[in-house]
This record gives structure tokens, C-alpha cells and sequence, in this order.
């Protein structure tokens, strides 16, 4: 479990999607109120999701081949190849000109709540929830596993929240370098969803087809 809690929260925290939006975000009027909401929704995002797969299972780890586990097995490799037919689809997909998203043109004129939401919209939902499926296998009993847990949510937080802290502490270099990884991150925005969603997607199937089959 937490080999897998490691690498899911690594390929979520270096998503090109949430933390270009994040430096935009960071680079509008307010902008370090507003990187302070959308941190706070990210982490309120994986902490809750962690919750209720822990409210669920009671904290206590279904026994192996149960309909419990193998459920969250069988999600982890459906998870798994999925993302792997997605990394394919777009390694072999024709380059296509990148627009900027709609509401990047309203980034100076939003609110906290929509800084929060934005959090929740840029949310790799699919690696969320094999990070859930994951976390059914969690015992609470255990301080391994908190600390697992723990280290799972921070690690799928830390990009965004090195950029907060750094835009706090120095803002005008911290604008310059970011906004100058936000073009390098765009320039290979492709290459880095491929390379994440084929990687984590063999992790994935790979470890879901050993749960069932062990």
C-alpha cells in the first residue's frame, strides 16, 4: 500500500494541468489569498476523499479475495488501464495548438470560492480515486499507515504548496521563475500527461492484476 500511495501521490503532484493554473492563479490581482484557497480546497479534496474510504472500511483492511477488497482490486486495474489507453490515445494523437482555457481570462476577477472550486475542477480525479482504492487497504491500528495516509495527501499537495510559500516569502523573483516553468510546462504539457498516464497506468495494472491474482 504504501509503494502505491507513494507513486500515485508523485504523478499527482507533478500534473502539468492543476499547477499551470495554479501559477496563473498565483499571478492575478490577490493572487497569494487566492493560491491559499485553492491549496486549502486540494487538500480538503484528498483528506475528505481518505475519510470516507476510512468510514467505509472502518479502518480496518478487508480480508484478501473478499468482495471488499477485491472490488477496490479490480478498481485500482480498471483505473490502471485506463490510463494506460489514455496515454496511448494522445502519444498517438496529432499535435494540436494549445488554447488557453476560458476562464483564464477571468482569473483577476475571481473570488476565493471560485479559487476553491478551480481546485476541485483541476483535481486528477481518476488518480484520486485509485489513491482511494488504494487506501482501503488501511489499518488505523497501525501508525505506519497514518503516517502513510498523511504522507500520501501532503506528497499529492507539495507542488502547489512550494509555490505558495515561495510566492509568499519572495514574490517578485517568485513570479519571474514561475511563470517561466508555467511556459516550459505548457511547451511539454503533452509529453508529461503521456509519460504520467503510462507510467502510473502500468504501476497500476500491475499492481491490481497481483492483488487479484496472489
Amino acid at each position: 500500500m504504501v509503494v502505491d500511495l507513494v507513486v500515485i501521490g508523485v504523478a499527482i503532484t507533478l500534473g502539468p494541468l492543476h499547477n499551470s493554473g495554479f501559477i496563473l492563479l498565483l499571478g492575478s490581482r490577490g493572487g497569494i489569498r487566492k493560491g491559499l484557497a485553492f491549496l486549502l480546497s486540494w487538500l480538503a479534496n484528498l483528506v475528505v476523499v481518505i475519510a470516507c474510504v476510512v468510514l467505509l472500511t472502518g479502518g480496518t483492511p478487508p480480508v484478501h479475495h473478499t468482495t471488499p477488497s477485491t472490488a477496490a482490486d479490480a478498481a485500482k486495474l480498471a483505473i490502471g488501464v485506463g490510463l494506460v489507453l489514455f496515454g496511448i490515445y494522445r502519444l498517438r494523437r496529432p499535435p494540436r495548438p494549445h488554447k488557453p482555457p476560458s476562464w483564464t481570462g477571468r482569473i483577476d476577477s475571481a473570488s476565493l470560492g471560485t479559487a476553491a472550486a478551480l481546485a476541485w475542477l483541476l483535481q486528477p480525479w481518476a488518480l484520486v480515486g485509485a489513491g482511494a482504492a488504494t487506501a482501503v487497504d488501511a489499518d488505523l491500528s497501525s501508525l505506519t499507515d497514518w503516517l502513510a495516509l498523511t504522507a500520501y495527501c501532503l506528497l499529492a499537495t507539495l507542488s502547489i504548496l512550494a509555490m505558495e510559500l515561495y510566492a509568499a516569502r519572495a514574490p517578485g523573483a517568485a513570479q519571474a521563475r514561475l511563470n517561466a516553468l508555467k511556459a516550459w510546462l505548457e511547451r511539454h504539457q503533452d509529453q508529461l500527461i503521456v509519460m504520467l498516464s503510462l507510467l502510473v497506468g502500468l504501476w497500476l495494472t500491475a499492481s491490481g492484476t497481483y492483488a487479484l491474482v496472489a
